[in-house]
């Protein structure tokens, strides 16, 4: 049997993925900036406003589109270095990313924890900060839990997505070689561990005193992390703009609603008691297909319908994502996706930066009560902070000190 060399064993993965993911698709950093916004909400402590983000409204959150995007940023931030430079050389790029958000990893941690501790000593408080995180084990028997943290056998709730972010990168290169014998290979892959992941079998600890798992379970949400991947790599063909695929789409997120949201459950108990009834019986048996830790199948179809129903918005190419005209309406609208695009070109300093913020300003609203003009200040002030750090972090990306005068 011929032998080859690595990389030329791998060009063929690469030579034949590659070209439609060069160009950046304005729809992914316009939804992915969405998604920061929404989760900044989301991980206020007694948020009003998170009453009504889109995971009140359906089986889906903003999770998932953090993790399609992601994918769909990785196909042209990491797939480029498997065409050009093989297997190998794609592979280093991948780990230094994954190193990058392992330390992103420690370091909202470490400081969140100090935040709650400092809180906690300050002594102006009756509630304690600390416990509100579950976090009086690591401070209670602090040497076992480093460990764990830094292995990722402790990974506490609030600090769950990034870890598995982590594991669903390290699979990039297995997928990437998967690729040299075909798009099935791939696709047959990744459903099969997704299935696996649905029994349990390959559910990961996430603390030493509990039989606690990881909250996100990466082998689960790496179906549709992969899905975003191939859907920018070209490995699935974007769908047809197709009145019956709309239909189908919205129809199954207005069916969905009842089971993804008390608040609209609350509506139709007040509204229909007797329909609400027979949804209670009903709720139980669709507990696992929506479920988030293993990211249950109607999870995944749920946002594949609002993803469609998304990119058919945002029109071919994302050309009405792209402000035209010169009224003051006009101004506005490029304004706003100037500054969404932005923050969804620099998600993962903004979503690290939010995760520390939005503990903050929930001590903010614990002081000053939860009251309308409270609550809109509030997340007024947090979307203006995670705006500014996607623009600095953008700055310093730029490298302005290597720039001629």
């Amino acid at each position: 049997m011929a032998t080859v060399s690595p990389a030329s064993d791998f060009a063929p993965v690469a030579a034949s993925a590659a070209a439609p993911a060069r160009t950046r698709d304005p729809r992914l950093d316009f939804y992915r900036g969405i998604a920061m916004f929404i989760i900044l909400i989301a991980h206020i402590p007694n948020d009003p406003w998170a009453k009504w983000i889109p995971a009140r409204f359906g089986f889906s959150d903003a999770t998932e589109i953090f993790v399609f995007c992601s994918g769909m940023a990785s196909a042209i931030a990491f797939g480029g270095a498997f065409l050009r430079k093989g297997w190998w050389i794609g592979t280093a790029r991948v780990s230094f990313r994954i190193w990058q958000v392992y330390w992103a990893h420690i370091c909202l941690f470490f400081f969140v924890a100090m935040s709650m501790a400092a809180l906690d000593q300050s002594g102006l408080f009756e509630k304690t900060y600390v416990s509100s995180l579950n976090l009086q084990h690591f401070f209670n028997d602090p040497a076992p839990q480093i460990v764990g943290l830094f292995t990722l056998t402790y990974v506490p709730n609030y600090f769950d997505i990034l870890p598995m972010y982590l594991v669903v990168l390290a699979m990039m290169p297995m997928f990437m070689g998967l690729y040299r014998f075909g798009f099935w290979a791939v696709a047959g892959t990744s459903v099969a561990i997704w299935l696996v992941a649905q029994t349990d079998i390959l559910d990961l600890p996430a603390e030493p005193w509990s039989e606690r798992q990881w909250f996100f379970n990466p082998f689960g949400w790496q179906l549709l992390f992969f899905t975003g991947f191939a859907f920018m790599r070209g490995w699935i063909p974007a769908p047809p703009v197709s009145k019956t695929l709309i239909w189908a789409a919205a129809l199954f997120l207005i069916f969905s609603m009842p089971f993804g949201s008390w608040k609209v459950f609350t509506w139709i108990n007040a509204a229909a008691p007797d329909l609400a009834d027979e949804i209670r019986k009903v709720w139980p048996v669709t507990k696992e297909f929506r479920d988030k830790t293993d990211f249950g199948l109607f999870r995944y179809l749920h946002f594949l319908s609002l993803a469609y129903l998304g990119w058919v918005i945002a029109g071919e190419h994302g050309h009405r994502l792209i402000a035209t005209g010169h009224g003051a309406a006009a101004k506005v609208w490029q304004f706003l996706l100037t500054v969404i695009t932005k923050v969804g070109q620099q998600s993962l300093a903004v979503f690290v930066f939010s995760m520390a913020a939005a503990r903050l300003i929930g001590v903010g609203l614990d002081l000053s009560g939860r009251d309308v003009a409270s609550v809109f200040i509030a997340n007024m002030i947090g979307f203006a902070m995670i705006i500014g750090v996607a623009y600095m972090a953008a700055w310093f990306k730029s490298q302005p000190w290597k720039s001629k005068k």
